[in-house]
C-alpha cells in the first residue's frame, strides 16, 4: 500500500522545489503577504465565474439539442452572451425579503452556501504547481468544508417562512447527510490504494498514463491490478452517483423540484441572492467532479503518460477531465426521471453503502493478501 519508493523520491523533490518563497514574502511585510493571499485566493472564483457562464450555456444547449431545439439564438452568435443576459436581468430585479422572513438568516443563507461550496476548492489540485492548501487531509477537508453547505440550505428553508421551502430544505438535509456517507466511503478505496489523502499524492501515485489510473486498477503489480479493477470501477461509478446527490441534480433533484415544491429552499429568493444559489450549485458540480477526477481519474496527469504533460498541460487536462463529468451529469438531467424520496433513501442506504462496504472489504484482502 501507498506510494512507490520512486514516487515518494518525487514528492520530496516536487515540495521542495516548487516551495513558495517565504523570504520574498517576509520582505513584502504584513500588506504585502495579505495582499499576494488575497490574489492566490481569488484566482478560483475567477475560475468559477468563468466556468459557471460556459457550463450555463452548455447546459441549455445540450438540453435543446437532446430534444430536438436550437435553445439560445438571438442573443450573439448561436445564444453565446445569453448569460451574460442572465447576469444582467438578475443583476436589475427587485431583492425582496418577505415580512414575516428571519432577516438575518435569509440574508446570510446564499452566502453560507457558496462560501461552504468554494472552501472546497482550496484542496483540489489543478495542476502540479498550483494547488489553494496541500495539506495531507485534502480529501477530507473537501468532505466537512461542503458539509456547510446543508447549513446554509437549511438556514435558507427555515429563515423564509414558506412551508415550500421548509419542505425543500429538510429533504435537501436529509439527501446530503445521507449520500455524504457513500460519498466518504468511495474516497476510502482510493485512499487504502494510494496510502494518501493529499489529492497531489493521490495524482501523483496515477501518473504514466491511463493504465495508471485508479479507475483501471492503478500501478500496482499485475495479479493485484486484475483482481481490483472490478471494485474500483463500481467505486468509481458509486462516487459519481453519490456526487449527483450531493450536488442536488436528478434524478436526485428532490430539494428543488419545481413540480412538487414550487422551487423548494429557495422559493422566497430573488435577485442577485437567488442566483448565488444557482453560482453554488454550478461550483459544486465541478468541485464533486475535480474529487472524481483526482483520485480516480488521474488529476492532472496526461493519459499518455509523459506526452502532452507538464504544468499547464496539468490544468488542461484536470479541467478537461472534471468538464467531460459536468457533460455527463448534464446529460443525465435531461434523460433520467426524479427518484420518489422513499427512492432516494433506499438508494443510498441499502444499495450504495453495501457495496462500498463489499468493495472496501474486498480491497483491503487484496492489498494485504
Amino acid at each position: 500500500m501507498g506510494l512507490p519508493r520512486s514516487k515518494r523520491g518525487n514528492l520530496r523533490q516536487f515540495d521542495i522545489a516548487t516551495s513558495f518563497p517565504m523570504d520574498a514574502i517576509q520582505n513584502l511585510g504584513v500588506w504585502g503577504s495579505i495582499l499576494i493571499a488575497v490574489l492566490l485566493s481569488a484566482i478560483p472564483i475567477v475560475f468559477i465565474l468563468l466556468y459557471a457562464l460556459v457550463t450555463l450555456y452548455m447546459e441549455m444547449k445540450v438540453a435543446a439539442h437532446m430534444q430536438d431545439r436550437v435553445a439560445y439564438m438571438r442573443t450573439g452568435w448561436h445564444g453565446v452572451l445569453q448569460p451574460f443576459a442572465d447576469i444582467l436581468k438578475l443583476l436589475q430585479k427587485e431583492d425582496i425579503i418577505s415580512r414575516q422572513a428571519d432577516r438575518a438568516l435569509f440574508i446570510l443563507s446564499p452566502y453560507v452556501v457558496f462560501i461552504g461550496t468554494y472552501a472546497g476548492f482550496a484542496a483540489i489540485p489543478f495542476s502540479s504547481i498550483y494547488i489553494g492548501s496541500n495539506i495531507n487531509l485534502g480529501a477530507f477537508f473537501i468532505v466537512a468544508a461542503s458539509s456547510l453547505v446543508v447549513i446554509g440550505i437549511l438556514m435558507g428553508g427555515w429563515a423564509s417562512n414558506n412551508k415550500w421551502s421548509i419542505f425543500g430544505a429538510m429533504r435537501s438535509a436529509a439527501q446530503m447527510i445521507s449520500y455524504e456517507i457513500p460519498t466518504a466511503l468511495a474516497i476510502l478505496v482510493a485512499v487504502m490504494i494510494t496510502g494518501s489523502l493529499n489529492l497531489q499524492d493521490v495524482t501523483r501515485f496515477q501518473e504514466g498514463g491511463i493504465q495508471n489510473w485508479l479507475l483501471f486498477g492503478g500501478p500496482l503489480p499485475l495479479m493485484q491490478k486484475i483482481l481490483i479493477i472490478p471494485f474500483t470501477l463500481i467505486t468509481f461509478l458509486i462516487l459519481f452517483i453519490a456526487s449527483l446527490a450531493e450536488v442536488n441534480r436528478t434524478p436526485f433533484d428532490l430539494p428543488e423540484a419545481e413540480s412538487e415544491l414550487v422551487q423548494g429552499f429557495n422559493t422566497e429568493y430573488s435577485g442577485m441572492r437567488f442566483a448565488m444559489f444557482y453560482l453554488a450549485e454550478y461550483a459544486n458540480m465541478f468541485l464533486v467532479s475535480g474529487v472524481a477526477v483526482a483520485l480516480f481519474l488521474g488529476g492532472w496527469s496526461s493519459p499518455f503518460g509523459s506526452f502532452l504533460s507538464g504544468p499547464i498541460w496539468g490544468i488542461f487536462w484536470f479541467i478537461g477531465k472534471g468538464m467531460a463529468l459536468v457533460f455527463l451529469q448534464i446529460w443525465i438531467r435531461w434523460t433520467l426521471p426524479r427518484l420518489r424520496v422513499d427512492q432516494l433513501m433506499y438508494t443510498s442506504w441499502k444499495v450504495l453503502t453495501p457495496f462500498l462496504f463489499v468493495c472496501i472489504i474486498a480491497v483491503g484482502l487484496i492489498l494485504v493478501l
